[in-house]
């Protein structure tokens, strides 16, 4: 058997910039000395004249980045997602988001499977605080094919989009033939009796739980989010009506996340059992990223275990 193809979605955001540098050269790239790990470096090398390292000054950078914007060019800025959505929180909100300006911050290290750097690193609030910001768009994608989609989709759109992206180098789920869309949750596998709805690293995990549930009689759907804001309400209130239970799964906090989107969403429209499964309240910690995912639950079995209490609530 082969081995699964495995890359970082931080990887795929340096290559693809690379890809818009070739086709166009009305955008620069800003990063807050992290380009080695941000995966920045690739365009500073091929581009070196539209490529700003503002230091570890993340708060200057979002400032720098919207006066950039304000006189028509489009802007990629990058950190970790701890300071790029943590730390610089107030700019990205007051100076991007209220004039809605043109500027893409692509966050990566984000999730427990930032590993070692520890809890003060591993942000699991970062979805949550963009989800707030009126007007941003919030993508987190599954894998190398829609990372690569997801940044070249938010160079065409107007507005500010905050991408999040991951050190951990992923399983790759879609072919080339995948279509991503901003916007648009995306059916991977037809089920009835609950929908599994994930985004980010929990596709494959989500895929996974499928096979296992299928295995014990048990019919469940897979939904893969990227877009967790606009959320695709469409897709939601469809497969709570066609299933009855949903179970969410994502590498963040259960408190703003996936989660409360989806929630929000089958409340006002259609109210079915939702199960949520993510980051419960809790810092993380200094470990080996798979170990760590093993420990707080983000693996296939974990969701095996939410879908039956999703199914048990269905049928209560």
């Amino acid at each position: 058997m082969s081995e699964i193809k495995k890359i970082a979605t931080r990887e795929s955001y340096g290559k693809a910039l690379v890809e818009l540098g070739e086709k166009y050269d009305n955008f620069i790239v800003m990063d807050a000395d992290l380009a080695a790990a941000t995966k920045t470096g690739v365009f500073k090398k091929q581009f070196p004249d539209r490529f700003y390292n503002c230091g570890i000054a993340e708060q200057n950078m979002m400032s720098l980045a919207a006066g950039f914007a304000s006189t028509g060019k489009t802007v990629f800025v990058s950190s970790f997602a701890m300071f790029a959505a943590g730390r610089a929180f107030e700019q990205v909100r007051n100076s991007i988001g209220y004039p809605h300006l043109n500027v893409k911050i692509c966050a990566s290290h984000a999730g427990i499977s930032v590993g070692e750097d520890g809890a003060t690193h591993q942000c699991c609030e970062d979805i949550a605080l963009m989800r707030t910001i009126p007007g941003m768009t919030v993508i987190n994608p599954a894998d190398d094919v829609e990372a690569r989609l997801a940044v070249l989709k938010a160079f065409e759109m107007e507005g500010p989009v905050y991408i999040r992206l991951g050190r951990l180098a992923v399983p790759v789920v879609f072919d080339d033939n995948y279509k991503f869309e901003i916007g648009k949750g995306v059916e991977l596998k037809s089920g009835s009796d609950l929908t599994i709805i994930a985004t980010g690293l929990m596709v494959k995990e989500a895929l996974e739980a499928q096979q296992m549930l299928e295995s014990e009689g048990i019919s469940a759907r897979v939904i893969n989010m990227a877009t967790i804001k606009p959320i695709d309400s469409e897709i939601i209130v469809k497969s709570a009506r066609e299933t009855g239970a949903i179970v969410t799964a994502e590498e963040h906090s259960v408190i703003g996340g996936l989660g409360s989107a989806v929630c929000d969403v089958v409340c006002e429209q259609c109210p079915v059992p939702v199960v949520k499964l993510g980051v419960y309240d809790r810092f993380g910690m200094s470990g080996a990223a798979n170990d760590l995912l093993d420990i707080f639950g983000l693996r296939a079995k974990d969701i095996v275990v939410k879908a039956k209490e999703a199914l048990a609530l269905k049928n209560k």
